[in-house]
Protein backbone atom coordinates (compact mmCIF):
# COMPACT_ATOMS: atom_id res chain seq x y z
CA UNK A 1 0.00 0.00 0.00
CA UNK A 2 1.44 3.21 -0.59
CA UNK A 3 1.89 5.58 2.23
CA UNK A 4 0.57 9.09 2.88
CA UNK A 5 3.96 10.27 3.06
CA UNK A 6 4.47 8.84 -0.71
CA UNK A 7 1.17 10.09 -1.74
CA UNK A 8 1.40 13.58 -0.48
CA UNK A 9 4.90 13.97 -1.74
CA UNK A 10 2.99 13.13 -5.22
CA UNK A 11 0.28 15.41 -4.97
CA UNK A 12 2.84 18.02 -3.69
CA UNK A 13 4.82 17.88 -7.07
CA UNK A 14 2.28 17.49 -8.72
CA UNK A 15 0.43 21.01 -7.54
CA UNK A 16 3.75 22.56 -8.36
CA UNK A 17 3.64 21.16 -11.25
CA UNK A 18 0.68 22.44 -12.22
CA UNK A 19 1.86 25.87 -11.01
CA UNK A 20 5.74 25.91 -12.91
CA UNK A 21 4.85 29.22 -14.21
CA UNK A 22 4.08 31.43 -11.48
CA UNK A 23 5.83 32.41 -8.43
CA UNK A 24 7.21 29.95 -5.60
CA UNK A 25 4.47 28.21 -3.67
CA UNK A 26 4.01 28.68 0.17
CA UNK A 27 3.83 25.39 2.09
CA UNK A 28 0.54 26.76 3.83
CA UNK A 29 -1.05 26.68 -0.23
CA UNK A 30 -0.03 23.69 -0.64
CA UNK A 31 -1.41 22.12 2.21
CA UNK A 32 -5.02 23.72 2.24
CA UNK A 33 -5.51 22.86 -1.64
CA UNK A 34 -4.10 19.18 -1.24
CA UNK A 35 -5.50 18.86 2.23
CA UNK A 36 -2.27 17.66 3.55
CA UNK A 37 -1.08 18.24 7.03
CA UNK A 38 1.28 21.42 6.96
CA UNK A 39 3.46 20.14 9.27
CA UNK A 40 3.82 16.55 7.58
CA UNK A 41 4.03 18.69 3.98
CA UNK A 42 7.09 20.47 5.80
CA UNK A 43 9.04 17.53 6.18
CA UNK A 44 7.60 15.88 2.87
CA UNK A 45 9.23 19.29 0.98
CA UNK A 46 12.53 19.32 2.83
CA UNK A 47 13.46 15.61 1.94
CA UNK A 48 12.22 16.77 -1.49
CA UNK A 49 14.67 19.56 -1.95
CA UNK A 50 17.18 17.81 -0.01
CA UNK A 51 16.82 15.48 -2.51
CA UNK A 52 17.18 17.50 -5.86
CA UNK A 53 13.98 17.83 -6.60
CA UNK A 54 12.47 21.11 -5.16
CA UNK A 55 14.10 24.84 -4.98
CA UNK A 56 12.88 26.49 -1.65
CA UNK A 57 13.25 30.80 -1.58
CA UNK A 58 13.06 32.42 1.67
CA UNK A 59 11.10 35.34 2.86
CA UNK A 60 8.81 37.70 1.55
CA UNK A 61 7.43 35.78 -2.24
CA UNK A 62 9.75 32.70 -1.08
CA UNK A 63 8.20 29.24 -1.14
CA UNK A 64 8.81 25.86 -2.99
CA UNK A 65 9.00 25.55 -6.45
CA UNK A 66 10.11 22.32 -8.54
CA UNK A 67 13.80 22.60 -9.77
CA UNK A 68 13.35 20.03 -12.28
CA UNK A 69 10.97 19.47 -15.61
CA UNK A 70 7.41 17.73 -13.92
CA UNK A 71 8.76 15.07 -17.33
CA UNK A 72 12.20 14.51 -15.34
CA UNK A 73 10.38 13.36 -11.68
CA UNK A 74 9.69 10.00 -12.29
CA UNK A 75 7.33 8.40 -9.71
CA UNK A 76 9.76 5.25 -8.65
CA UNK A 77 12.17 7.84 -7.68
CA UNK A 78 9.71 9.52 -4.99
CA UNK A 79 8.64 6.40 -4.07
CA UNK A 80 11.89 5.10 -2.94
CA UNK A 81 13.17 8.93 -1.39
CA UNK A 82 9.90 8.46 0.60
CA UNK A 83 9.38 5.04 1.49
CA UNK A 84 12.17 3.05 0.53
CA UNK A 85 12.30 -0.44 -1.25
CA UNK A 86 9.70 -0.60 -4.66
CA UNK A 87 9.95 -5.02 -3.70
CA UNK A 88 6.73 -5.69 -1.07
CA UNK A 89 9.21 -8.55 0.36
CA UNK A 90 12.95 -7.41 1.55
CA UNK A 91 14.21 -10.89 -0.78
CA UNK A 92 13.15 -9.07 -4.32
CA UNK A 93 14.19 -5.84 -3.71
CA UNK A 94 17.16 -4.43 -6.12
CA UNK A 95 18.18 -1.45 -3.98
CA UNK A 96 17.38 -2.40 -0.57
CA UNK A 97 17.94 -6.28 -0.92
CA UNK A 98 17.64 -8.61 2.71
CA UNK A 99 17.03 -12.03 2.90
CA UNK A 100 14.14 -12.96 4.49
CA UNK A 101 15.01 -14.84 8.16
CA UNK A 102 12.48 -17.62 7.38
CA UNK A 103 13.65 -18.53 3.87
CA UNK A 104 15.52 -21.81 3.80
CA UNK A 105 16.41 -21.59 -0.09
CA UNK A 106 16.24 -18.14 -2.36
CA UNK A 107 16.76 -19.96 -5.42
CA UNK A 108 13.60 -22.13 -5.18
CA UNK A 109 11.09 -19.72 -2.91
CA UNK A 110 8.16 -19.80 -4.99
CA UNK A 111 6.98 -16.71 -3.18
CA UNK A 112 10.25 -15.01 -4.08
CA UNK A 113 9.90 -15.77 -7.77
CA UNK A 114 6.14 -14.29 -7.69
CA UNK A 115 7.00 -11.11 -5.50
CA UNK A 116 10.12 -10.32 -8.32
CA UNK A 117 7.73 -10.60 -11.22
CA UNK A 118 5.82 -8.13 -9.04
CA UNK A 119 8.63 -5.77 -8.36
CA UNK A 120 9.67 -5.60 -12.26
CA UNK A 121 5.91 -5.08 -13.31
CA UNK A 122 5.69 -2.14 -10.47
CA UNK A 123 8.93 -0.91 -11.38
CA UNK A 124 8.09 -0.66 -15.06
CA UNK A 125 4.95 1.48 -14.41
CA UNK A 126 6.93 3.78 -11.94
CA UNK A 127 10.04 4.08 -13.94
CA UNK A 128 7.98 5.12 -16.80
CA UNK A 129 5.87 7.57 -15.44
CA UNK A 130 6.22 11.24 -14.28
CA UNK A 131 4.80 13.82 -12.54
CA UNK A 132 3.77 15.49 -16.08
CA UNK A 133 2.09 11.81 -16.81
CA UNK A 134 0.49 12.52 -13.99
CA UNK A 135 -1.13 16.09 -14.79
CA UNK A 136 -1.90 14.92 -18.13
CA UNK A 137 -3.92 11.74 -16.93
CA UNK A 138 -5.49 14.25 -14.58
CA UNK A 139 -6.68 16.77 -17.18
CA UNK A 140 -7.69 13.54 -19.23
CA UNK A 141 -9.81 12.51 -16.16
CA UNK A 142 -11.40 15.27 -15.40
CA UNK A 143 -12.74 16.09 -19.03
CA UNK A 144 -14.14 12.77 -18.57
CA UNK A 145 -16.54 14.25 -16.08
Amino acid sequence: MLSKKTKYAIKALVILGKHMDQPPMQISRIAELERIPKKFLEQILLELRNSGFLYSKKGAGGGYSLNKDPKDIYLVNILRITDGPVAMVPCASLNFYHKCDECHQETTCGIRDVFIQVRDATLKILSETSIADVISREKDLSSII
